[in-house]
């Protein structure tokens, strides 16, 4: 199964109908519903599936957004949140997401979990990585003049050990502070989605708990396995985003995306479908397969037709790079 996320035309969109009707228009049989559908939408997607014009795969927690709001927002109330009239929010909305999804017959919902209380580590980390990237770009040009026993290779050579000290040093400091404060909001995370497990297992639909890009976002991947065992197997899947898990493998902070796959591959329900471009000022991602560095030949070992496989990309994206990605992940993954 194939899907396109309407993260990719939602905004665009005042008529849910038309909005799908796009989606199928570029050949998908199926759809996501994203954390962008505002409740407007929400008629002409009834309309649309009842029709028989397309089906839902899935819906992304928030779906629909709450009233009043109406832009893309995953992460407005958090389960791991302390302040308990959030958590209320986030349990009241994600339930109205179970009812959309049985509305629509989506097969899963999938989740962000929440975070800990963390500065934002991904902006500083991507600065030195980049810096990294431009003085190894330096070093492989000096020595293809010859130049490896200049003073300025020797310059190179300084100031690359100097970044990697900086680098791991900032490594050791976020996991260290990840450490001490992940169990409060870990335990306030899984009460909640425990509970939402019994809602949707009761109407026969799955949740996923995705990987996210953020450094404070939680679970942290090395967390994952413990997570996923703390609810229940039948109901909650993993759910594996190509493009966050290699942002992640850049940044340092999982040392191999194909083997981070590998661990979790046992209760992977699907996946969010995206390139990561390396350009000067970072990594960007949500662009089309086939375009970046993600490693698709070597994730398809562990696709299975019974994965939900959603191509998630971001507005920008021209319709006929959408068409090409999507012809270049079925020629690597297969046909269904």
């Amino acid at each position: 199964m194939y899907s396109l996320s309407s993260c990719w035309n939602s905004g665009r969109h005042t008529d849910g109908r038309a909005m799908l009707r796009e989606i199928r228009d570029l050949g998908f049989e199926y759809a996501e519903l994203s954390h962008g559908i505002r409740l407007s939408l929400v008629p002409g997607i009834i309309e649309a599936v009842e029709a028989g014009e397309i089906k839902i795969s899935t819906v992304h927690n928030f779906c629909p957004l709450p009233m009043g709001v109406n832009y893309p927002a995953p992460n407005i109330f958090k389960f791991s949140s302390t302040d308990r009239r959030e958590r209320e929010y986030a349990w009241k909305h994600s339930l109205k997401s179970v009812e959309t999804a049985e509305r629509v017959g989506a097969r899963l919902i999938v989740l962000h979990s929440g975070q800990a209380d963390l500065k934002d580590y991904n902006e500083p980390l991507e600065e030195l990585r980049s810096q990294m990237k431009a003085i190894e770009a330096t070093a492989v040009e000096l020595l293809a003049e010859g130049k490896q026993d200049s003073r300025e290779f020797r310059k190179n050579h300084d100031q690359t050990e100097k970044l990697d000290r900086q680098f791991h040093k900032l490594l050791e400091e976020i996991e260290y502070k990840r450490e001490r404060r992940k169990e409060e909001p870990m335990q306030l995370a899984l009460e909640i989605i425990g509970r939402l497990a019994e809602e949707a297992g009761r109407r026969g639909i799955l949740l996923g708990i995705e990987n996210r890009e953020a450094v404070e976002e939680i679970p942290f991947d090395h967390d994952l396995p413990f997570f996923l065992d703390s609810l229940p197997e039948a109901v909650v899947k993993y759910w594996h985003d190509c493009g966050h898990a290699q942002i992640k493998e850049h940044l340092g902070l999982i040392p191999s995306h194909v083997m981070h796959l590998e661990t979790l591959a046992p209760r992977l329900g699907g996946f969010h479908i995206h390139d990561v471009i390396l350009e000067k000022d970072g990594a960007h991602d949500h662009c089309p397969p086939g375009s970046g560095i993600v490693p698709f030949a070597q994730l398809a070992t562990f696709v299975k037709p019974e994965h939900i496989k959603v191509v998630e990309l971001s507005p920008g994206v021209p319709a006929e790079d959408v068409r090409r990605g999507y012809e270049i992940i079925r020629s690597l993954w297969g046909p269904e």
